[in-house]
C-alpha cells in the first residue's frame, strides 16, 4: 500500500457542533447570498428589483469558520469592520439541477451565522467592479452557532435579532428574505453539485455596522438559537 508524503500537515476539515448528537457534522463549502433583505440593500445602496434580478453569491474559505462563543482579534487591514447577522442553512443530501418543489430533500438543518465583513474594503472593491475577497473573506469571518438538525424543513418565518453590547442593531424576520430556501437552493444548485457540508448563509437583514475591540456581539434566531462573539484588540504587529 501506497503512504502519501507531505511536505507540511495537511489542513483539518472543519467540523461543526450538532445540537443533541456527540458526532460532528463535516464541512465542505461556504456560500453567501448578497442583497437578500430589501431594507438592507437599500441601505448599502443597491436596491434588488427580483423581476429583473436572480440572487447573487460569493464565498469564503472553510478556513474562515469559527464557533460561536470564541473571542477574535479585530482584522488587519480595516478601520470599518462590520457585523452581518444570517440563518445558515445545512445542506444533508447531493443534488444537481434541484427542482424547487424538491429543495427541501437536501436541507439537514439550520444554524445562526455572522458574516464579518471589512466594509471599507468591500466596498472599494465594488466600486472598482473587482472581487469582495479582501473585504469578505476573512480569518474568523464565518462564525456558526451548533446545527439544529431540521431534516428537509423549510424556514419561513422567524425573528432574526443582532445586539452590540446589549443594544439591538438588526430585528428582522426570516419571512422578509427576499430568495426563499428553495429557491436558494434550486438556484445555487444550477452552477454547483450541492453535497452534504455545504453551508448557505442566507443574507442579511438591515441594520449592519461597526464593531470595535471590546465589544460583544449577540445574535438570536426564533426557532434556531444563538449566537455570540467578542471582538479583542488587533493582533500586535
Amino acid at each position: 500500500m501506497t503512504t502519501t508524503s507531505l511536505l507540511w500537515p495537511a489542513p483539518a476539515v472543519p467540523t461543526l457542533a450538532v445540537r443533541g448528537q456527540t458526532s460532528r457534522a463535516p464541512v465542505n463549502r461556504l456560500f453567501f447570498v448578497g442583497r437578500n433583505y430589501h431594507a438592507h440593500a437599500i441601505e448599502m445602496g443597491r436596491p434588488v428589483d427580483k423581476a429583473s434580478e436572480a440572487p447573487f453569491y460569493f464565498t469564503k474559505s472553510p478556513s474562515a469558520l469559527l464557533a460561536s462563543g470564541a473571542r477574535v482579534p479585530y482584522p488587519p487591514g480595516t478601520a470599518d469592520y462590520h457585523h452581518e447577522m444570517e440563518l445558515v442553512v445545512v445542506i444533508g443530501a447531493p443534488g444537481f439541477r434541484v427542482a424547487q418543489a424538491d429543495a427541501h430533500r437536501l436541507v439537514y438543518g439550520y444554524a445562526c451565522g455572522l458574516d464579518m465583513t471589512r466594509r471599507d474594503l468591500q466596498l472599494a472593491a465594488r466600486d472598482k467592479g473587482r472581487p469582495w475577497d479582501l473585504g469578505k473573506d476573512i480569518e474568523h469571518g464565518a462564525v456558526i452557532s451548533e446545527v439544529v438538525p431540521m431534516p428537509g424543513a423549510v424556514i419561513e418565518h422567524g425573528e432574526i435579532v443582532l445586539q452590540v453590547n446589549g443594544h439591538v442593531r438588526q430585528r428582522s424576520d426570516v419571512a422578509r428574505l427576499i430568495w426563499r430556501i428553495p429557491e436558494l437552493i434550486a438556484d445555487l444548485s444550477t452552477y454547483y453539485h450541492l453535497q452534504p457540508g455545504d453551508l448557505i448563509y442566507t443574507g442579511t437583514p438591515e441594520g449592519v455596522g461597526p464593531v470595535r475591540a471590546g465589544d460583544r456581539i449577540d445574535g438570536h434566531i426564533e426557532g434556531v438559537g444563538e449566537i455570540v462573539l467578542d471582538v479583542a484588540e488587533a493582533d500586535p504587529a
